[in-house]
């Protein structure tokens, strides 16, 4: 077999960590490759992991383009500098550093810690793995200028990741995050890392933030006497072998939810993830053995979430008492809807409240809070401009709650990440107001589609893997913008929405607005008929994201199933249309 040509600049990277400092293990790793592996070796340094605005993401391993000691530390070094050049004020800047169950989780946050302590930071590390809602918390509560968390949140196992915080307890953003990025890239030398942490300055943190944290989300709950009533409804919830294994049980127990079930598989602590394919709660097959054991205890709700447990999928019965998975829109609508409610009946609206939603999150989030009179926003793709908003309104306005459809949910303002752990509790809690009225969570989603109007949303990821994956996922993006499609399943483009160029192209009337958003790399279309096409490369993964949505009255409750089949084929065409499949 021939054997595949290596580009010259890769074995010129690949040299560097063989004749450089680096361990015998990599170096005898590297040899591996380039005796036996090449193609291997090309995706290993083809490009160096990029640290991008939330902080690093990828598959755990040697090279430059993978999660490993050295591309960690460099990371480190340069949030360290950048640090010390933002705080000069501050006596003894501090870090807080969180880490979830994935495979060398505990290496990843002591090489984190090692490397600010010996830049004379101080730093805060959990005893054992938590949420990264908990991680955004314990920032403000011990007020920290910078957290880390090491997590790659739902992707397969071979990943890890490193996710950015600020001293606000939101991710970083704009001049941050780019300032943070330009730092980092200066550091291109091994030898620039200081490796050799002061243990001094380091200390471990644990049960007393998880007191503070759950005595702070036990003040969301808006309806205590009608958990009392409800407290025995049956929850089935897993934590997908993640961080959610301790606290969300406990919540939704301080909650008041007394008959709460967990999948003991599934409680295992573990970063290969063993019971599932992926540990994304956005998939059914993540939700199976829960769904099972809800059957054989007669359960109404079953509640998971991924292994930072930012995230959670639910899974309630339908008219047929079968379970069916609800979307991250579906959960947003259902969480709203009972905030708003219960905010006005508790007299609690007076016009100085907020929401906030992504572009790409349903626009039913919108009609709710217009028809509560709150404010609402719409922000870019990523919670960190959704707590930037909260940031901005602090002590002007009050934030309600705000989500986006891929399962993150925040309601209040002390975490400012979404939050699957309060996120869980408040599912509990509208279930059980829900059946107060004599309702399923499913009869709640339809009675709120007869008010509003039936929104129908789905969203399609097309995976591209590696460098020639993530090159033709620029040329479709490149394409899309410069030929952007005229007709989608025969109903004309109106308008279009380039966030890149932030600019909105008023199609029918030959107008074009100022999108005032940062700039990024998605666009929307609108059709005619009502319908919404947005496409943009996920920042996480090797993916492109199209997402559909489509809507039409509901004029009576019976009519739910016609509906809901007239949508569905209608996205299938737009689908078709746009010939993804």
């Amino acid at each position: 077999m021939e054997k595949k040509f290596i580009e010259p600049e890769i074995l010129e990277k690949a040299n560097v960590w063989l004749n450089g400092e680096y361990d015998t293990k990599s170096k005898e790793a590297i040899k591996h490759m380039i005796d036996n592996d090449p193609q291997e070796l090309i995706e290993s340094f083809y490009r160096d992991l990029e640290f991008g605005t939330g902080g690093l993401r990828g598959i755990m391993g040697v090279g430059t383009n993978r999660m490993n000691k050295y591309t960690v530390g460099m990371a480190t070094q340069g949030l360290a500098n950048y640090a010390l050049k933002m705080f000069p004020e501050v006596e003894q800047i501090s870090a807080v550093i969180a880490y979830d169950c994935r495979n060398n989780n505990t290496f990843f946050a002591q090489i984190t810690a090692d490397v600010l302590t010996a830049n004379g930071i101080k730093v805060y590390l959990f005893d054992e793995l938590k949420p990264t809602p908990e991680l955004s918390f314990a920032i403000r509560e011990l007020k920290a200028q910078i957290g880390i968390m090491i997590t790659a949140s739902h992707n397969p196992k071979e990943y890890n990741g490193y996710k950015v915080y600020w001293d606000d307890g939101g991710q970083l953003i704009n001049p941050h995050d780019i300032n943070v990025v330009a730092e980092a890239q200066k550091v291109t030398d091994i030898n620039e890392v200081n490796f050799l942490g002061n243990k001094s300055l380091q200390s471990e943190i644990g049960s007393e933030i998880d007191r503070r944290y759950l005595d702070a989300l036990k003040t969301l709950s808006l309806s205590p006497e009608i958990i009392k009533k409800h407290h025995d409804i049956k929850i089935v919830y897993t934590p997908i072998h993640g961080t959610g294994v301790k606290l969300v049980p406990t919540a939704l127990k301080e909650f008041g939810f007394t008959q709460v079930f967990n999948v003991p598989e599934q409680d295992v602590v573990s970063g290969d993830f063993e019971t599932v394919i992926s540990p994304n709660p956005e998939e059914t097959a993540a939700l199976k053995m829960a769904i099972d054991k809800a059957k054989e205890i007669g359960a109404d709700l079953v509640m998971a979430t991924d292994p930072d447990a930012d995230r959670v999928g639910i899974a309630v019965r339908d008219d047929s008492n079968e379970f069916i998975i609800l979307n991250g829109n579906q959960t947003a609508a259902l969480l709203t809807h009972y905030l708003f409610t219960k905010w006005k009946e508790n007299e609690l609206l007076d016009g100085n409240q907020f929401m906030v939603k992504t572009i790409v999150t349903s626009e039913l989030l919108i009609d709710m809070a217009n028809k509560f009179g709150i404010d609402s926003y719409d922000v870019l793709t990523g919670f960190k401009f959704i707590a930037d908003i909260i940031k901005q309104l602090e002590g002007k306005k009050t934030f309600i709650g705000g989500g986006e459809e891929s399962y993150g949910f925040l309601v209040g303002d002390f975490v400012r990440d979404k939050d699957a752990v309060s996120a869980c509790a408040m599912i509990a809690e509208t279930a059980a107001w829900a059946s107060d009225q004599g309702m399923k969570l499913y009869d709640l989603l339809k009675q709120i589609y007869l008010e509003y109007d039936f929104y129908y949303e789905t969203l399609i990821s097309v995976v591209k893997k590696g460098k020639a994956g993530a090159e033709e996922i620029q040329a479709l993006m490149v394409s899309y913008r410069n030929n952007p499609p005229k007709i989608i399943n025969n109903s004309e483009v109106i308008s279009i929405k380039d966030y890149q160029k932030q600019i909105h192209f008023d199609l029918k009337n030959s107008i074009e607005q100022k999108i005032d958003l940062p700039k990024s790399n998605v666009l929307q279309f609108f059709t005619e008929d009502g319908s919404k096409i947005s496409v943009r490369p996920s920042g996480t993964e090797p993916k492109i994201k199209y997402y559909f949505g489509v809507k039409s009255p509901l004029d009576k409750i019976e009519d739910f199933n016609v509906i809901y089949n007239q949508l569905k084929n209608k996205v299938n065409k737009i689908i078709a249309s746009m010939e993804l499949q």
